[in-house]
């Protein structure tokens, strides 16, 4: 459900910004574009760490219901913006409640073997690629419903034109919170919870924060949540710039997408992606060893992202269909493999998962900050430009990221993940 959350806007964000701005008098979409999607992964990056070490005491199973109970509420919140602020607002609180990632990792984390670990952050990856293939499937299909379906006209869904997929998205929240209630059972046992303490919000806020800074300079713990960085860093760029780009009308170079187009691509990126990471991750983690996937994994994401903007209008569909396959089976690759070996890190070195996991989730959320943002401005900067620095710009930033990703992925110790040693 947290990558539905975040996937669900991208079909018509463009959209609803425009309609909004038009509103307000606001021209710079672009800007309020990336605003948009970086306020959700800002409240996650305050909040992941904290969300991972209340799971080191409380136990995951808590802290994943009350992740569910806020995109409840908070999708339809967003649905109902009026204007660009209340939007802000509803993304932002969305995010607060949603730790869920990190928790769930370290779920997957308390109960797998070292030898377990890839194939089962595969399937939780495959969850993952799920959940972002349902958000922008939901987001594009019942966009903007009265003006396809004459069923809505004059109807709540006639003024407020993405509350369906919105309402859509809390359904599912909904009774996703009503089947982890009744059948998941926690992770984490009594004995093995760190010790409770009355600390107050601003002493744990101040832990979390020193929980990063720990990690991030943590030896080999360290290059894997840099690499993560980078890695998020460059596929959020495209997030932000994928639906200004094919929106983009034809003579200007884009392809006048519409949401569902938009959702559709979304779409079969997710669902290669949970094929890479639901039935291959396994075999290719086996046999070639999770180290070794990840720079084939980024040059493949890098790839792919750099071909995006070279797409034809007459052959659309076919072209970012191959192109969504490249990303789908790097970023499928990427994300299990790059779990996996950090756990097996933290288990190594004794530390506790709910507080690793949720300082890589904190930096991912801050890549997912920093990335709307940039392909944002980037493309303010540069969408009417002259070549080389025009529309094609912020797509060959994202391929510089992974390659910078790849590069550092080789500094990862050569040894077997499941028996590492900190040099």
């Amino acid at each position: 459900m947290d990558l539905i959350g975040f996937g669900i806007v991208i079909p018509f964000l463009t959209y609803l910004v425009e309609d909004l701005a038009a509103e307000q008098g606001i021209v710079e979409v672009g800007i309020w574009v990336g605003l948009l999607m970086t306020s959700y992964s800002a409240a996650q990056f305050l909040f992941s760490p904290i969300w991972g070490s209340i799971s080191d005491k409380i136990g995951r199973r808590p802290v994943l219901m009350i992740g569910l109970v806020g995109n409840t509420v908070f999708f339809t919140m967003f649905g109902l913006a009026n204007t660009l602020l209340i939007a802000l607002v509803a993304r932002f609180l969305a995010g607060v409640f949603n730790g869920n990632i990190a928790v769930a990792r370290a779920y997957i984390g308390d109960v797998s073997s070292p030898k377990q670990l890839a194939t089962r952050m595969g399937i939780i990856g495959a969850a993952f690629g799920l959940g972002f293939t349902i958000g922008p499937f939901i987001g594009g299909e019942l966009s903007n419903p009265a003006s396809r379906w004459s069923y809505f006209e004059s109807t709540i869904f006639d003024t407020y034109p993405y509350l369906l997929p919105c309402l859509a998205a809390s359904v599912l929240s909904l009774l996703s919170l009503i089947v982890a209630y009744r059948n998941l059972p926690e992770s984490l046992p009594e004995e093995s919870r760190t010790k409770k303490s009355d600390d107050n919000l601003k002493i744990r806020f101040k832990k979390s924060i020193s929980n990063i800074s720990s990690t991030l300079t943590s030896g080999s713990i360290s290059i894997i949540i840099w690499m993560t960085m980078l890695f998020v860093f460059g596929f959020t760029i495209m997030h932000a710039v994928f639906i200004l780009y094919t929106g983009m009308d034809v003579e200007s170079g884009g392809l006048s997408f519409n949401e569902a187009q938009n959702g559709r691509i979304f779409a079969v990126i997710g669902i290669a992606g949970i094929l890479t990471q639901g039935f291959l991750i396994g075999p290719l983690s086996r046999k070639f060893g999770s180290r070794n996937l990840l720079p084939i994994s980024c040059l493949l994401t890098g790839i792919g992202l750099t071909l995006i903007p070279y797409t034809e209008y007459e052959y659309a569909f076919l072209q970012l269909g191959f192109v969504a396959l490249l990303i789908a089976v790097g970023n499928g690759l990427f994300q299990p493999s790059s779990s996996s070996i950090l756990t097996s890190f933290a288990k190594q070195k004794d530390m506790e998962l709910g507080v690793v996991m949720g300082a890589q989730e904190s930096v991912s959320s801050f890549s997912r900050i920093l990335g709307p943002l940039t392909g944002g401005f980037v493309w303010v900067l540069t969408v009417d430009g002259k070549a080389p620095f025009d529309y094609h710009t912020a797509f060959l930033l994202c391929g510089i990221l992974m390659v910078m990703a790849a590069l550092l992925s080789l500094k990862i110790p050569k040894q077997d993940e499941f028996t590492l040693s900190e040099e």
